[in-house]
Formats: structure tokens, sequence, C-alpha cells
């Protein structure tokens, strides 16, 4: 008797082992049968029958020609392209890396740098990791048009833009096609009101000696102005490896500012250029110059994803005159922000006052 119990419980045991099996087999087997059921399904609708046969080649709609099919073709290709480049995260620029930006300010400024000099006095009235060496994008072009200027080469000498001119760095476009040619006064407006990146190559390059003399003659004026933290290795800014501290800056801005010609065109609203038979219209990259409260005298912005955006400007506020120089700003206003919110700071002062604001002093290592 016990062995027969055995036995049967064996059996029993044996059988809720095959139960259980089956069962948890069942749910993929459904699947694979639904999934069977809908690739067998006819299609139906237009948009469905298309996404069946990708690769089949539709006849062109009655009247549009066989041009329509390639643009479809396009179409499609790019749209993965669009897709992925929404996906890709945004680049930390070198200051947000260093963990400047977690470095308070009674103004609550979005700049991570800013430094603010009295220029008649060089008294610091403002600095914000003052010490911070980091790219400075398009503020580069401040020491390109001082250069060229300084050089008193001939304005009108018609220059073209070539293949040697287009961003192969990060890629920018421009309306400036390859082919084009204006004059040298019109590449120096454009490269210091609107930042024109091509115009600025191209005054680099036709610099007597070529491109490698005049990077060489922008780092040579550098170390004669005793801005020690500065290193240029291209005219346009378009380059991480352009790079320079706040107060270099402000003796850069210091120095262009005695250029009558740089004041004149960086501080230009806008300006018109014809091309062919087209008439192009270009504005100037800081909007405070159209701004009828403030008083002007240079400026200069920047942006590329490791600087942040960037701006310098020689200012009268208050029968002062001031230079402000605010780097790697977060949010593409906020720099123009951080000019308002010192300019409304330096008005509130009383007559005569020194006050003094300090953050993040401390000498920063570049990233």
């Amino acid at each position: 008797m016990p062995a027969r119990l055995s036995l049967a419980s064996r059996v029993f045991h044996f059988a809720a082992l095959a139960a259980l099996t089956a069962a948890l087999a069942a749910p993929n087997v459904q699947a694979a049968q639904r999934k069977q059921a809908v690739a067998k399904k006819p299609v139906t609708t237009a948009s469905a029958k298309r996404a069946a046969a990708p690769s089949a080649v539709r006849a062109p709609r009655k009247g549009k020609g066989a041009a329509a099919a390639p643009r479809v073709a396009a179409r499609s290709a790019r749209a993965p392209v669009r897709a992925a480049a929404v996906m890709e995260p945004a680049r930390l620029s070198f200051g947000q890396i260093a963990g400047l930006h977690n470095v308070s300010d009674p103004l609550d400024l979005k700049s991570s740098v800013a430094l603010v000099m009295d220029q008649d006095t060089k008294e610091v009235l403002l600095s914000k990791n003052d010490r911070a060496v980091l790219p400075i994008a398009s503020l580069t072009k401040l020491m390109t048009g001082l250069l060229i200027s300084e050089a008193h080469l001939p304005m009108d000498e018609p220059i073209t833009i070539t293949q040697d001119d287009v961003d192969t760095e990060k890629h920018s476009g421009s309306r400036l096609r390859v082919g084009t040619t204006l004059s040298r006064g019109e590449l120096l407006h454009l490269a210091l009101m609107s930042s024109e990146n091509r115009a600025a190559h191209a005054l680099g390059r036709t610099y007597p000696g070529g491109l490698d003399a005049f990077v060489e003659r922008m780092n040579a004026k550098a170390r004669l102005l005793g801005m020690a933290d500065t290193r240029y290795v291209e005219p346009t800014g378009l380059s991480s490896q352009n790079q320079s501290s706040a107060h270099d800056l402000a003796t850069l801005v210091n120095v262009a500012h005695g250029d009558a010609l740089v004041r004149e065109l960086s501080t230009s609203p806008g300006h018109e250029v014809a091309v062919g038979n087209r008439v192009l219209q270009y504005n100037n990259t800081n909007r405070l110059v159209k701004s009828p409260s403030w008083d002007i005298g240079l400026q200069k912005t920047g942006y590329i994803s490791e600087a942040g955006r960037c701006l310098v400007m020689q200012v009268q506020v208050s029968g002062r005159k001031l230079i402000m120089v605010f780097l790697d700003s977060a949010g593409k206003f906020s720099r123009l922000g951080d000019a308002e919110r010192v300019r409304s700071w330096v008005e509130a002062m009383p007559p005569a006052a020194s006050s003094l604001l300090t953050a993040g002093t401390q000498p920063m290592l570049k990233p």
C-alpha cells in the first residue's frame, strides 16, 4: 500500500508540473499567434501601404514630373537625422564643468565670470571668478578687428571668400557664399558688428604673410598688452582653444576703445551689403546698441557651447566710463540681463561711492 501511494503521488506531481509548464508557455504562444495574424492582415490605408512597402518606388503624381519621388526620399532620409539631433544632450560649457556657476554673487548674475571696472581710474567695482581662463568665442574678433585696423591695409581692396573660409570647426552656416567678393572694410564691418565668421577668417587669411602670420601677430599683441592668460589659435573664435580671462579682456576692451574705426563698426546697429544681385541686411548681435537708454562706446558678443554666452562693452553709466566683461552666461539673453543688473546697481550708488562686489576670486585652472 505505501508503494502504491508513492507511485500515485509521483504521477500527480508530474501532471501538475506539466500543467504549470503549459500555462507559462501559453502567453508566448498567443503573442506569436497574434503577431502572425497582424502580419497576414491586409493593408487597408494608404499610409499603412507606404509603411509596409518602404522600398517600393511610387510613380510621380500626374503633372508633378519624375522629380517628385527623389524629394520624398530625401525627406524620409532626413527625418531620422532630425530625430537624433533632438535626443542629443546639451554640451556643458567649460565654466559649468569647472563648477563656476555654483559661485553666487549679490547681483545674482547668470554669467559665471564677470568684471566691471572704471575705465579712467581702473577701480574694480565688481568681480566674479575673475581669474578663470575660459574659451571666449567671438570675443576673439575684437583682437582680429583691432589688428586689421592698426595694419592700415587698404579698406577698399576686394577680398573673395574661398573654401578655406568655410567653418570646419563647428560647421556653422554663412550668407557669404564661396566666391562672394566684398571690400576689406565691409568684411571688417560684418565681423565686428554681426560676428560674421567667414568675414573674420578672410581678414586673417589675407593679412600680409597669411593666416599663420596673423595668428602669431594676435598672440604677440596679447603679450605686448600684458594679457598673460590669453591664447589665440585662429581669428574667428570658433575654436575653444581661443581662451582668455576677464582681466585680460578688460585690457583689450580698453585698448580697442581707443581705435575709432573699431568703435564705430562694433556699435553699428545694422549694415547692408550688395552681393551680386542680392542685398543682404545684417544687424548687430547686441540689441542694446539700439536702446536709447544705453551709451555704448564699444561692444562685442560671442557664443560657442564651450564658452557659453559672452559679452564685453565699454559704456557710460551715471557719468562714469565703465568696462563690463561677462563670460559663460547661461541663457540666450542672460548676458544682456546681467548688464542691465550692473547698470541699475551702479546708478543706485551714492556719488563718489567705491563699492566693491566680489565672488569666487581665487585663481581657477582651465578645465
